[in-house]
């Protein structure tokens, strides 16, 4: 059985499939406590439902994304039968996770948003920094950026990891609310740097703390 917090249909906000229709399904339990997380009813709230019923749930929209995200998904060990599932129905999973668990068993398919934690979350000292060298091509690597400590911690794993020739994407995301994206968007140009600037789509169109989008 799966905890399972929200399934819910929107535009997805984030990665470089920003823009689409998306099912999102939103796993219970997270092990971090980022400063600037914006789901923390995510932590505990939820209810007990199998993959079949999750399944039957996506089903119910004829769309051809899904993103699995929590909480931290990979908590949850039927999170692997479930992606199974989603991909043999023909669909494109996503699977947003915090870095600090292991990605080397989620399936090959799957299009893994893996996020780096920077020193600003507070959480940066858990990363696992070996989900860098099990990364897929078409794989995307975020960093949420607090401040400019934030941006040259990401600038220098940028660099180390060579991270441009081992995933799709760099993203730089901006703390929302708390760092400017053009401020961002200008250091990001001075140093020329090979990632892209990521703004959280869904908090534009709808009010910051709302659910189900």
């Amino acid at each position: 059985m799966l905890t399972v917090n929200e399934i819910f249909y929107s535009i997805q906000g984030e990665s470089t499939r920003a823009g689409r229709p998306c099912v999102f399904v939103r796993l219970t339990a997270c092990d971090l406590r980022c400063s600037w997380c914006d789901t923390p009813y995510a932590f505990h709230e939820g209810r007990k439902r199998s993959v079949e019923e999750v399944v039957a749930e996506v089903e119910r929209y004829d769309c051809p994304l899904v993103e699995i995200t929590g909480g931290e998904p990979l908590l949850q060990a039927e999170v692997y039968p479930l992606m199974e599932r989603l991909l043999a129905d023909g669909r494109t999973v996503m699977l947003e996770t915090g870095g600090h668990r292991p990605i080397s068993q989620v399936p090959r398919a799957v299009v893994k948003i893996v996020d780096v934690k920077c020193p600003g979350s507070g959480e940066s000292d858990k990363t696992e920094w070996r989900n860098l060298d099990a990364l897929a091509p078409h794989d995307e690597v975020k960093f949420v950026v607090n401040d400019r400590a934030d941006y040259e911690f990401a600038r220098e794993v940028i660099d180390r990891y060579e991270l441009p020739s081992r995933c799709a994407a760099v993203l730089l995301s901006p703390v929302h609310g708390v760092l400017e994206p053009r401020l961002l968007s200008q250091w990001m140009l001075e140093d020329d740097l090979p990632a892209r600037l990521q703004l959280q789509l869904h908090k534009f169109i709808w009010p910051a703390d709302a659910r189900g989008v």
